[in-house]
């Protein structure tokens, strides 16, 4: 059923009631939202999205039943918590530069869908400061209000009355009390239409599982990306944080791969929670008019240029998975619409009929289930702290480095990994003009002053920081 259909039986509905004098529930054709939400997944962790090594077997059904987006991305951040600006951005429908992190100036989306009739619930992670959860959600439990934390001891709490309970530990995996959370949410008798917000802590770092899940990978047949070095090439402005301190420098390969298979297990731990969830969904009344959406707040470097982190504006720390199922929507299709994370609620908005805030500034993509090549941008644009500015196109990819006038340009269609950086090269210097002057027009636009280029250049290296000094 199309998007188009969905408006037509709700008006056939109403014209029908009004004919033979019968009430109709306004809510009954308003589609459920059950939207899952990773910390940390890179875009290409899905088996059935060209991972050959992942088992993914719940997500992989979730993409044969939807639509998967390859172009979607978080837009940065202003502090090495990216987390933080990525989920209030997504919640509040606004671009990095005009972001409120504690989500408390402006109404939030999951406000907005209460307010037309919705359930609202969230479990997971919430890391936008306590007021603004409860500024946002009617119901709640197992919460985690921070940043990171092990899971196998985190403290979780409830909305109870309003109000969000002291924090207790868990007696089991974080995300296995999420899932277990959300499964009881959707299993609860209801006339309302719900909206159901499930924010695994995971994959983030630690890579921590429960020992009896039997999922194991073998870092001897991990394959090393294909970005990895050892170092990155240049002082990126951010090289030394707890995130680029998880692995020695130079980076090791074996070392890397080891990161990397813990990482995988744990995404195969998520995907089996996420697998619980989607058979209760699948089991119960609302399965056919419900809207599943899987995303992720950012990617991770996991040694790819030589960075351990997400504090930077490649690939694979910006690009997220975006896959969104549900009545209205194709099966099997992916798109290549260029879209940020803070587009999804007003996409979400779009087929559940709320309108959001006024604040919003998020565009609806879901005209790319029609049209896969359709998209509402054609450039998109990136910033972390003041260190890094980037800016991409269908095609083309230019990140500057104003503190050290260091310059990116990397043909997408040929190197999506960015292993080739074509400003080193004669021939280009169009391109990085060009690319330069937009992403300068975009970030006065937006308000932000910060250079683009430094004068005078300063070329300078890289230099690994010295050894920490032993105790």
């Amino acid at each position: 059923m199309h998007r188009a259909s969905i408006v037509f039986l709700a008006i056939g509905m109403w014209l029908c009631s009004c004919i033979v004098g019968v009430s109709v529930d306004a809510n009954a054709a308003r589609p459920n939202v059950l939207f899952l939400f990773m910390d940390d997944q890179q875009a290409n962790t899905i088996a059935a999205l060209g991972n050959g090594v992942l088992k993914t077997p719940n997500l992989d059904r979730l993409v044969g039943e939807g639509i998967s987006f390859d172009r979607a991305y978080m837009q940065g951040g202003f502090n090495p918590a990216t987390c933080v600006p990525s989920r209030a951005m997504l919640m509040s429908g606004r671009p990095l530069f005009r972001v409120d992190e504690r989500l408390m100036d402006d109404k939030t989306w999951p406000a907005t869908f209460g307010e037309a009739g919705y359930q609202t619930f969230i479990s997971g992670k919430w890391h936008n400061g306590e007021p603004s959860i409860l500024a946002s959600f009617q119901q709640g439990k197992r919460i985690f209000s921070g940043g990171m934390t092990n899971p196998m001891r985190a403290p979780l709490s409830d909305i109870v009355d309003g109000k969000l309970t002291q924090p207790a530990v868990s007696p089991q995996h974080a995300c296995t009390a999420f899932a277990d959370a959300a499964i009881a949410f959707l299993k609860q008798p209801r006339t309302e239409p719900f909206l159901c917000y499930v924010a695994f802590d995971g994959p983030h770092d630690p890579h921590i599982v429960p020992q009896e899940f039997p999922i194991r990978y073998n870092p001897a047949s991990i394959p090393l990306p294909a970005a990895f070095m050892p170092h990155h090439p240049w002082d990126n402005g951010e090289m030394n944080i707890r995130d680029e301190v998880l692995l020695a420098k130079p980076r090791d390969p074996n070392a890397t791969k080891r990161m990397i298979a813990d990482y995988y297990r744990y995404i195969s731990f998520l995907d089996n929670e996420i697998g619980r969830i989607l058979e209760t969904l699948a089991n119960s009344e609302a399965a056919a008019n419900t809207i599943i959406v899987f995303a992720s707040d950012s990617g991770v470097a996991l040694g790819r240029h030589g960075l351990v982190g997400k504090q930077n504006l490649y690939e694979h720390s910006l690009r997220v998975p975006l896959i969104l199922s549900g009545p209205g929507i194709p099966k099997g299709k992916r798109a290549s619409a260029l879209v940020y994370t803070y587009d999804i609620y007003p996409t979400l908005g779009q087929l559940c009929g709320v309108d959001g805030p006024d604040s919003s500034l998020g565009i609806d993509f879901s005209p790319a289930f029609d049209d896969p090549q359709w998209s509402a941008r054609n450039h998109l644009v990136f910033a972390y702290k003041n260190v890094q500015r980037a800016i991409r196109d269908d095609r083309w990819k230019l990140i500057q480095y104003p503190n050290v006038n260091q310059v990116q340009l990397f043909d997408l269609s040929s190197d999506p990994e960015e292993t080739n950086n074509l400003a080193d090269q004669t021939g280009y210097t169009d391109q990085i003009d060009r690319l330069t002057q937009k992403l300068s027009e975009e970030m006065k636009e937006a308000g932000n002053r910060e250079r683009v280029r430094a004068a005078p250049p300063n070329r300078r290296g890289f230099r690994p920081p010295p050894p920490p000094r032993r105790p």
